[in-house]
């Protein structure tokens, strides 16, 4: 049956019958596709399903090439604990006078086994999971999908990411590699599937949408630029794969909001384009991930500085300090411009800036475009690795005293770039807390041990000079987290 409205077919009647009948066949058969074809929609037109068979439209062809790609990952710590009943048996100066046979003998050692999810993302046996998975594991396990085991070597760590990248050995049968998809091509708004094995149930895979982009305030890694997503992600879930509807890995599933322990549909990914950098590094056999250094302190621009600014809106990373040497200073950018491309891309933020620049490999150059008074600027920045000027030095305190046991080293550019302290810091940094006694003096990875006993700290030579004294009191400066602390400890 042909349906047109009265001006159609008055148009098409008129003129010989032979075209009349052309006319109306190429007009029926103009109908019959728009009948055929209900659905047609132009495109980004959204609509409900149509039929059963959409409604029945299922995930599984994206899961079924990618969950072989996922695996567990098992690790074993081996802990030493004190017997509650003694509460002076930690103090080794009780121990000292009383032995340990007073206390129940020497700490006790236990096994803890921690359980996460990792990705395969090279078909020769490379495993990207979370650093805190496998953490000062003595002993990692890698199960695959189809249930082989693997012991696995750590070959790179990577704590301002919280990455971890593990080697596993094929046995003959080929590893399914994921490949990696491009982190800034995602829009709020699309479809993603999370794949790990939350509490340890069994390989389990959720869907949802990706909620949020460049999420800050997270709170588990230096780089704040998340992916949010409401795919339900649990505990365990930790290291598993977050992946697009075209089965490419988009981010690393890495943490959740959660006050009951349970999934409440905020989870944050690491996006794949940083997870990218640290794989790259490890295939060169690289013993530490190196990244190109900004040498400067960031800070947001808020609406009262974006006015003061001249910028139309707050928008841009700040630069509140620059270091001597530093490869923004080197390119002609000034403390007090605002920078708001890199290599093309805007800048909303300084945590953007930081994410984007750390993603770019060392040795090249990128383009900054900047403000400054109201007016903007291009300079192409070295991307070069920060300088360890001057050297570490590392050194472990000894003798007899709080700082016993602590681990120090000078505060270079490098230093500060792998501790994640201020650009313009100076002092003796914390890089690890061996000893028991530093531990419980309350040191911690990270702090800067600015003055001790009303001297100003440059160098380790500093510190151990200060110690030789042994004046019996400890009056001792420390930068934490932004903030400087002020202790006294006696002998």
């Amino acid at each position: 049956m042909l349906y047109c409205g009265p001006s159609t077919c008055t148009q098409a009647m008129k003129g010989s019958p032979i075209m009349i009948f052309v006319r109306l066949v190429l007009l029926s058969a103009v109908v019959a596709v728009v009948l055929a074809v209900p659905a047609l929609k132009p495109v980004g037109a959204q609509q409900v399903p149509a039929s059963r068979g959409e409604i029945a439209m299922s995930f599984s062809p994206v899961v079924k090439s990618t969950a072989p790609s996922v695996v567990n990952v098992y690790a074993k710590r081996i802990l030493q604990s004190q017997d509650r009943r003694q509460p002076f048996g930690a103090d080794p100066f009780f121990r000292r006078f009383f032995g340990d046979k007073l206390f129940g003998g020497r700490p006790r050692r236990r096994a803890q086994n921690s359980l996460g999810s990792g990705v395969i993302v090279d078909a020769s046996g490379i495993v990207v999971t979370n650093n805190h998975v496998i953490k000062n594991g003595t002993e990692i396990r890698v199960v695959l999908s189809d249930k082989r085991e693997f012991d696995a070597e750590l070959i790179l760590t990577d704590e301002r990411t919280d990455l971890a990248v593990l080697r596993i050995k094929p046995d003959g049968e080929p590893l399914v590699a994921l490949s990696l998809g491009d982190s800034d091509a995602l829009e709020v708004g699309d479809l993603v599937l999370a794949i790990g094995n939350p509490f340890g149930v069994g390989q389990t895979v959720t869907s949802g949408i990706v909620s949020a982009l460049a999420r800050t305030r997270v709170g588990v890694s230096s780089y704040q630029f998340f992916i949010q997503t409401d795919a339900a992600i649990n505990p365990g879930n930790s290291g598993g794969a977050l992946v697009d509807m075209n089965g490419r890995l988009i981010g690393i599933n890495t943490a959740i909001f959660s006050r009951s322990g349970g999934s409440n549909g905020i989870g944050f990914a690491i996006p794949v384009n940083m997870v990218r950098s640290v794989i790259d590094q490890s295939l060169t056999g690289a013993s530490r991930v190196t990244r190109p250094w900004v040498g400067a302190d960031l800070q947001n621009v808020t609406n009262d500085l974006a006015s003061a600014l001249g910028l139309n809106r707050p928008r841009g990373a700040l630069v509140s300090q620059l270091h001597a040497k530093s490869p923004l200073k080197k390119a002609g950018i000034k403390q007090g411009d605002v920078l708001l491309k890199l290599a093309g891309k805007q800048i909303e933020n300084a945590q953007e800036f930081s994410f984007r620049f750390a993603t770019l490999a060392v040795g090249d150059e990128a383009q900054v475009v900047f403000s400054r008074k109201s007016k903007r600027y291009g300079a192409n920045v070295a991307l070069d690795a920060a300088p360890e000027d001057p050297p570490r030095n590392t050194t472990i305190i000894e003798g007899r005293s709080p700082f016993t046991g602590l681990e120090v080293v000078n505060v270079s550019p490098a230093v500060a770039e792998e501790l994640g302290l201020p650009s313009s810091v100076e002092g003796v940094a914390v890089s690890k807390v061996k000893g028991r006694v530093a531990r419980r003096f309350g040191f911690k990875k990270s702090d800067v041990i600015m003055e001790l006993n009303e001297s100003k700290l440059g160098s380790v030579s500093d510190l151990r000079s200060v110690l030789k004294r042994r004046d019996g009191y400890w009056d001792v400066a420390i930068l934490r987290k932004g903030r400087v602390i002020r202790r006294e400890f006696g002998d």
